[in-house]
């Protein structure tokens, strides 16, 4: 176990470098503190474009910059890469792991920015059978599973088969998932067309899905049924009311509002349905009586600290605010007012003084297909929103992201990849490795085999029979938990 050099004045963790995390940072650039950002990635990652990654429009490079290349200028600030595991509000440090390497890093001031993973809704062995949409490595897994179900499609002489491998099911129709199953029909639709031989990628099916009864439901009933049309204009099979109720390998038991249940057969799955805050919300609530929402987030004070605990604020995705979506702005909004409170103290005012943190909303953006958008802002000085869609609100999706992209040479790949991609049927980043594609499957089946090593271990030591091994009073099961 290994602690940070003590420091001379006031010390700034942060736990996370997302949206919250970086630019909370960035906003102490100046500030007379010492930074210490710690995140279990050595990336910025820009989620709200991991779809186009996963469909081979733009690389992974350009929407996950190197966390110490953008801080590297900063020189108050310092990078740790770990995963953080335990917060003590009373000691006032934070523990963190890389591999075997264990560190403590005291703090002054806490800003806790780690986000939020995907939620099953209790059904976490889904994950195995449906990645979601939260990492790098979901969305290079995704473009393999993709890609690989139209190869292996090529190669099957069975019309049953071939019809289970070319059916793609993405759960949850929000923006994320009408982006990806839009982006999926025009892959097989376009990019794919006549590059196969055996098989006509253009007869994929691509089913959207969601348990509730309209897709973008944040947007309103006027966008969603446009989008919704959008979709279906493009092959997209929109089936709302429907819940999935299991999953396995080769598909997915779906339940109607009427109670009936139906069977969808289909290899290639995506889950972006429902978000589940990190845990470190729960250790808050244990330690400070702070409540937490039926998601894991912290329903933090108007100055987003936690009950009698001023120096530690909770900002993004972990935060539970009326009226803050979960998106990019509400985590960057969030991570400069936590970094300009702290500021505000080094000049001696008191915690008292804060103001409540007021969330500016911007509007929000989701793409449907190429020329193709829902846009949603709102009037200033009204309580009305302006809202359109179509070729001009994908025109503001596309200057948006591009604005928020870290980094020159970021912005300017993803410009020139974005052009070829849609104004031609070409997708620069197709490619795809084995590790990708099987690595959840290997690392599952290790992880397996460790845990019943290790318990056949303990019942020989103790005398009793190993795990999978008959006894007299029944059967042992092993329980493998996906990763």
């Amino acid at each position: 176990m290994s602690s940070p050099t003590p420091h001379a004045r006031k010390h700034v963790v942060i736990i996370g470098s997302g949206f919250g995390g970086l630019f909370a940072a960035q906003r102490l650039r100046k500030a007379d503190v010492d930074v210490t950002l710690i995140a279990k990635t050595t990336h910025h990652l820009f989620q709200p474009m991991l779809y186009q990654v996963a469909t081979g429009i733009v690389a992974e490079g350009e929407i996950a910059p190197a966390t110490r290349v953008v801080l590297r200028k900063q020189r108050n600030t310092k990078v740790l890469m770990g995963d953080v595991f335990e917060i003590n509000l009373e000691a006032k440090t934070v523990t963190s792991r890389l591999l075997e390497r264990v560190t403590v890093t005291p703090y002054d001031s806490l800003i806790i920015a780690a986000g939020a993973d995907q939620s099953y809704f209790g059904n976490d062995h889904f994950a195995e059978y449906a990645p979601g949409m939260k990492t790098i490595d979901h969305a290079l897994e995704l473009r393999g599973r993709i890609l690989g179900a139209f190869e292996q499609a090529e190669l099957s002489d069975d019309p049953a088969e071939r019809a289970k491998l070319l059916t793609f099911v993405v759960v949850g129709a929000g923006p994320t998932g009408v982006e990806l199953a839009g982006q999926i029909a025009e892959m097989s639709d376009k990019t794919l067309k006549g590059a196969f031989r055996n098989i006509d990628p253009t007869e994929a099916r691509v089913i959207l899905l969601d348990a509730a009864p309209a897709v973008l439901p944040p947007f309103g009933e006027k966008l969603g049924g446009k989008a919704a049309r959008r979709l279906e204009k493009m092959g997209v099979e929109v089936q709302l009311n429907a819940m999935v109720v299991d999953l396995d390998y080769d598909g997915l038991v779906v339940k109607e509002k009427d109670g009936t249940t139906r069977r969808i057969e289909s290899q290639c799955k995506v889950w972006s349905a429902g978000v589940q805050a990190s845990p470190l919300g729960k250790q808050l609530a244990e330690q400070s009586g702070v409540e937490l929402d039926r998601a894991g987030r912290v329903k933090v004070q108007p100055d987003l600290s936690i009950p009698g605990h001023p120096d530690v604020f909770v900002v993004g995705d972990m935060m539970a605010v009326d009226g803050v979506p979960g998106v990019a702005q509400g985590a960057i909004q969030g991570g400069r007012y936590a970094a300009d409170a702290i500021k505000a103290e080094l000049k001696g005012h008191s915690p008292a003084d804060r103001k409540p943190f007021s969330y500016y909303d911007k509007g929000s953006m989701a793409t449907i297909s190429r020329f193709s958008a829902v846009m949603q802002v709102p009037i200033p000085g009204t309580k009305k929103k302006f809202e359109t869609e179509g070729y001009f609100a994908w025109l503001g999706w596309l200057a948006l992201h591009l604005v928020y992209l870290v980094g020159f040479r970021n912005r300017l790949n993803t410009l020139v990849n974005w052009f070829f991609a849609f104004t031609t049927r070409g997708r620069s980043q197709l490619a795809v490795t084995e590790q990708q594609v099987y690595a959840r499957t290997a690392i599952g089946q290790l992880s397996a085999l460790e845990k019943k090593s290790v318990e056949e271990t303990e019942a020989e030591s103790a005398g009793a029979t190993p795990p999978g091994e008959k006894a007299d009073d029944g059967e042992a099961d092993t329980k493998v938990e996906a990763s």
